[in-house]
């Protein structure tokens, strides 16, 4: 889905209405005879601590948190809110979208009143707890909102039964408001009923009947056959990577225990045990486990690796166990995260890692972003389907642009230099920090006007004995066909790699300490199973060397599958950095999976 907002902010024309603006009068007028639990919430809300909608900042009111956001942000949610002509609904709907999703002012600013979000369920959620914001009456939305919709307050009544009238419009007024609020807590009520009574329904029973297919038993069931594992095991930039890191660090590996994390086939453990590892734990919960205790057997150490069939959150580790000295684990997915394996690897390392000296190896992942000229992805994907025998099948095509697609890039249609989206330390990352929301800034290094057809995203990984992260000018290696780092852990033409004598000297220690294994997924490398992550745009951004595209990159688990991604890009393009003109902003929307 793509969605566009206008670089300048839009005026929706229209005049106030009545039943959305209530004279903070009246809270003067009725406080003491109208001294309700709806009148001592609004005042709860008056004075409680209030964050802003665009910072992790509080303020001691809701109050003067709008007034903030107000001053810094140029952002004021009741003239949004006017000029929207939102309903009491609509106003909780925009709060709650804005706290979830954290966009930037002037896309706020840039709403029609249109967009899905205004009429979902879904934000009538609140996003925090007992939120000051969507207490608030409507009559405490603005301290000089008007009585009725004309610009002035209506003159003081020259009679009693003029004032009668005008007090029982003030009442009617004020009841509606209670209503509103009212109604709207019901539907919270009742939606947080209904995601019980869902959780209650899905829980399993004494039904003999079959269950339904979660999230993880698909998952599990994936890696059951021998192709995926070949494919890895062949991806000599993966394998030949870990191989080194274990193989040329013996003092990191001599007598450590080993946890290893979705083992496979076992050929980490492997690994570990042939770096004289005392004891490795490689655990499993797909049916490959059984295949992975028989090749240990096969190569006879079953005396130091442990296979485990479970789910690492669920198992325990034998003889006691409680913790390790190193994790491994080969849980990256396309775009990095997809798969949702390092939420696994997280809960490892919370069980298992010992607390001082642990290391997790993987240490580091970057996920980078960049700009993509992509016009053979183009072709392929989409304008196939416009000719296929003579029939225009292009309606096939629709979708493809809201999917992600998994390809390999070459590096001559890269159009900007990468950048860095998000830059996970696997020692200290936790898993609510796996959804996240980051700002880019492209620029384009095309040497001539060229239309850009996609972005494309891929990772960087790092390895460091001490598990700590490396500095952000430390580049990653970029491995090319027939590397010698490849050649010294990969067997070519059936010759077995030279074998190096090990090192026990004073100074090994150090220089363990101080080397960095690393590999990149990136089109400037020899390419990987993971490929690159590539999204298409319905809208080619045509650009010249320096023009500069700037903009959001939101990713989330999937709702309806927590191991697929969701992924909204938002970007507008300056053409260089000259020009203060900025153009459109362009939302679109993607499935990783």
């Amino acid at each position: 889905m793509t969605i566009r907002f206008a670089a300048a902010t839009i005026h929706t024309a229209g005049e106030d209405v009545d039943d959305q603006s209530v004279s903070s009068e009246l809270d003067s007028d009725y406080a003491e005879e109208d001294n309700n639990f709806e009148d001592w919430v609004s005042d709860q809300a008056q004075n409680q601590s209030c964050r802003s909608l665009f910072e992790d900042k509080a303020f001691p009111s809701a109050a003067a948190a709008r007034a903030h956001d107000k001053d810094v942000h140029n952002f004021d949610l009741h003239t949004i809110s006017a000029k929207l002509e939102l309903d009491l609904h609509q106003r909780i709907r925009l709060i709650n979208f804005i706290r979830k999703h954290a966009p930037i002012p002037e896309d706020i600013g840039n709403l029609t009143g249109a967009e899905t979000f205004f009429s979902s369920d879904e934000y009538l959620i609140p996003q925090i707890e007992d939120d000051p914001l969507l207490q608030l009456e409507m009559d405490d939305w603005s301290d000089d909102e008007d009585l009725s919709s004309t610009d002035q307050r209506p003159a003081p009544p020259a009679d009693l039964p003029s004032a009668l009238r005008q007090m029982q419009l003030l009442e009617r007024k004020l009841a509606q408001a209670h209503r509103d609020m009212a109604e709207y807590r019901s539907l919270v009520g009742q939606q947080f009923d209904a995601e019980r009574f869902a959780e209650i329904i899905n829980e399993p029973g004494p039904s003999s009947g079959p269950l339904p297919r979660d999230d993880d038993t698909h998952y599990f069931s994936s890696y059951c056959e021998n192709d995926i594992h070949a494919v890895m095991i062949q991806d000599k930039v993966r394998t030949s990577t870990y191989a080194s890191f274990i193989l040329t660090n013996p003092i990191l590996f001599r007598d450590a225990v080993v946890l290893d994390v979705g083992c496979g086939t076992g050929i980490l453990s492997l690994l570990a045990a042939k770096s004289g590892a005392k004891h490795v734990y490689a655990v499993d919960a797909s049916d490959i486990a059984e295949k992975a205790e028989r090749i240990v057997k096969a190569n006879g150490l079953e005396d130091v690796i442990t296979v485990i069939r479970g789910k690492v959150e669920e198992i325990s580790l034998p003889d006691h166990v409680e913790h390790v000295d190193i994790i491994v684990s080969e849980w990256m997915g396309y775009a990095l995260l997809y798969e949702s394996m390092l939420d696994s690897v997280l809960q490892a390392r919370d069980r298992f890692l010992k607390p001082e000296g642990g290391v997790m190896a993987p240490s580091q992942c970057r996920i980078m972003f960049g700009l993509c000229e992509g016009s053979e992805i183009l072709k392929e994907r989409i304008g196939f389907w416009s000719d296929v025998y003579g029939f225009d099948l292009s309606v096939m095509a629709n979708d493809v642009y809201e999917e992600a697609i998994v390809d390999v890039v070459g590096p001559e249609a890269i159009a900007s230099e990468p950048y860095l989206l998000k830059d996970l330390h696997i020692k200290d990352v936790t898993t609510r920090q796996l959804d996240f929301t980051s700002q880019f800034t492209l620029v384009s290094t095309t040497p001539k006007r060229t239309k850009i057809h996609a972005f494309v995203l891929y990772f960087d990984t790092f390895f460091t004995t001490t598990g700590e992260p490396v500095a952000p000018e430390v580049p990653v290696r970029i491995t090319k066909e027939g590397d010698v780092a490849l050649a010294e852990v990969w067997p070519v033409g059936g010759k077995a790699p030279p074998q190096r004598r090990a090192s026990t000297g004073p100074g090994l220690k150090q220089k363990e300490d101080k080397r960095v294994t690393s590999f990149s997924t990136g089109p400037r490398s020899q390419p990987t199973h993971w490929k690159q992550t590539i999204f298409l745009l319905r809208d080619p951004i045509h650009a010249e060397d320096g023009t500069i595209v700037t903009g959001s990159f939101y990713c989330k688990k999937s709702a309806t599958n927590s191991r697929e991604l969701d992924v909204e890009i938002h970007y507008s393009v300056r053409q260089n950095s000259e020009t203060t003109e900025v153009g459109e902003t362009v939302v679109q929307i993607y499935k990783v999976r």
